[in-house]
């Protein structure tokens, strides 16, 4: 015993006098050794999850994954270290890892494709909440620390003929290595990884790092490439020629507002007050999103495929229905209060809430969802013809709920004002996420009112968020599972819809049957087709069965 630990103290001394020199091919398996150990908890407990801890093959198979964890990460760094790119690499990596073990630990968060989009995404408000004193800690043990270790170790020389041949041996040992241990435990394994793929996301660092080269792949393809047509024989329907006023259509697109606390929609609380007291609200109770993150959600709104026929790189390359809408001939305006369109307003004008006009709700230096009813009342006024806006809210953009709403409405009390969640109540935390939805609701009923007051125009109003958020349930906060296996609170979202008295006598609507179509199953889908339809705009892309109001128009 005395041997191996004055070894270590040996070992440690040497190391912290800056005396160590080791192959790169030692460094990269201390580094994958590092990652497999303390990085991949959410991973391996993933995997093992019912199997029964006191029994010897368990232990057989979480050694296996253990050493599949260390000879890919040895590969992937194998195929592109040298002695010069070996320290920076590295270097990067844990600084990375530390991120991304602490946010994947903190919040239940996969690193997927989508999740890579919606972090590229991040403007500096949304990455600022994320920064928390939590962090701290992660980046000591996972970066500070390695750093320190890399720093004081000197890389070993060889022949560029020596180093080749000995990476060559080191990468096929690595790849005989993780076959062998997939071959011992190759029935649970491949199980394992069959029936729960979204795993996979959990490998850290090759979770992100692969993402990552999706993502650059998909936006290198897509750079500087015109967007696909979609209806370009968009025309105004027949009944057109015969309207007295023009028509707004104002589509306010929410975030992160889930339906299970929503008050329309039955919610223990009533966090829709207003809306309940407006006349003429209709409240879709059952309503599925397209994806659990703004940057899959966004682009699939708004096309003609949807969630059924999803196809990712078709939807981003393709033009949106406010192309369509346009060529109809409305006058169509995305305003942002949030991080952006992700591509489906490129083409149409953009603006963002003017501070100026709206103090009150831009008094902390961003502003919030209110400012968005002075910006309504704004393009109205000065519209004479035809006009579609779509409002993007901040809504219920989390972790820092409690910066969604003015003080005046803080009815649920105490309401967590931390955006590190796990520090709060799981009730403090609801408390907080239900005065946002509150405050959504205000807006969304001013918005209401507003249209109501311009009687110059046919309006209607259509409310939907764009996924939903988990409060803590199962150990999950935020968003962004993977569609196959997130949880109803993430897919389930809110819709309302409002027509002003003269919109469904101009187009033929009975409002009546929609709220007869707002108790059905609906989702995401069918938006694209029915906007089309209320509209009437006639184009071959609609598809009429898509079109929850068909039915409800003469």
């Amino acid at each position: 015993m005395r041997r191996p630990l004055a070894a270590l103290f040996s070992f440690a001394q040497r190391l912290a006098a800056g005396q160590v020199v080791l192959s790169i091919e030692s460094v990269l398996l201390l580094a994958s050794l590092f990652f497999a150990l303390f990085c991949n908890s959410l991973f391996l407990s993933g995997m093992l999850a019912g199997y029964d801890p006191a029994q010897a093959s368990t232990w057989l198979l979480g050694a296996s994954l253990l050493v599949v964890l260390v000879a890919l990460h040895f590969a992937l760094l194998g195929l592109v270290a040298t002695r010069w790119t070996t320290k920076p690499l590295l270097a990067l990596l844990f600084v990375a890892t530390a991120f991304a073990v602490h946010f994947m630990s903190r919040y239940k968060v996969y690193l997927d494709t989508a999740m890579l989009r919606n972090v590229m995404a991040t403007d500096v408000r949304e990455a600022r909440d994320l920064m928390t004193w939590s962090l701290l800690p992660q980046l000591l043990l996972y970066a500070a620390v390695p750093l320190w270790v890399l720093s004081r170790i000197g890389l070993q020389r060889r022949t560029f003929r020596r180093a080749l041949a000995v990476r060559a041996g080191a990468l096929l040992l690595a790849l005989l290595a993780a076959g062998g241990a997939i071959f011992a435990n190759f029935q649970d394994i491949a199980s394992l990884m069959r029936n729960n793929r979204e795993l996979r996301f959990l490998v850290t660092p090759a979770n992100y790092l692969y993402s990552l080269s999706q993502v650059a792949r998909s936006q290198a393809k897509e750079a500087d490439r015109p967007r696909e047509p979609v209806g370009a024989d968009a025309t105004p329907g027949a009944a057109w020629s015969a309207r007295a006023k023009p028509v707004v259509m104002v589509m306010v697109l929410g975030e992160t507002a889930r339906a299970a606390n929503w008050g329309l929609s039955g919610y223990a609380r009533q966090t829709t007050p207003e809306l309940a007291a407006e006349a003429g609200i209709v409240n879709f109770a059952d309503v599925t999103s397209c994806g659990t993150d703004t940057e899959t959600s966004l682009p699939c709104i708004f096309s003609p495929w949807g969630r059924r026929a999803y196809d990712e790189t078709r939807i981003r390359r393709s033009e949106s229905v406010l192309d369509v809408v346009a060529r109809a001939g409305f006058r169509v305006v995305w305003v942002d209060n949030q991080s952006g369109c992700k591509g489906v307003c490129n083409g149409v004008e953009s603006i963002r809430p003017d501070p100026a006009k709206s103090p009150a709700a831009c008094a902390g230096g961003e502003c919030q969802d209110g400012a968005l009813v002075e910006t309504l009342k704004q393009l109205v006024s000065e519209t004479p013809g035809n006009l579609m806006i779509v409002l993007h809210q901040m809504g219920n953009h989390g972790p820092a709920y409690f910066k969604r709403y003015p003080d005046a409405f803080k009815q649920f009390t105490p309401a967590c004002e931390d955006p590190d969640l796990p520090k709060c109540s799981n009730e403090s935390i609801v408390n907080a996420y239900d005065n946002a939805i509150r405050y959504t609701d205000h807006v969304v009923a001013s918005l209401v009112r507003t249209l109501r007051g311009h009687a110059g125009h046919d309006s209607a109003l259509l409310y939907v968020s764009d996924h939903g958020e988990s409060l803590g349930e199962k150990g999950l906060f935020l968003h962004g599972v993977p569609y196959k296996i997130a949880p109803d609170v993430q897919t389930k979202v809110p819709m309302v819809m409002w027509f002003s008295a003269g919109f469904p006598a101009s187009f033929g609507l009975d409002d009546g049957c929609i709220g007869k179509v707002a108790a059905t199953p609906l989702s995401h889908d069918h938006i694209f087709h029915t906007l089309l339809g209320l509209l009437d705009v006639k184009t071959s892309v609609y598809a009429r069965e898509m079109d929850f109001s068909a039915k409800c128009r003469k």
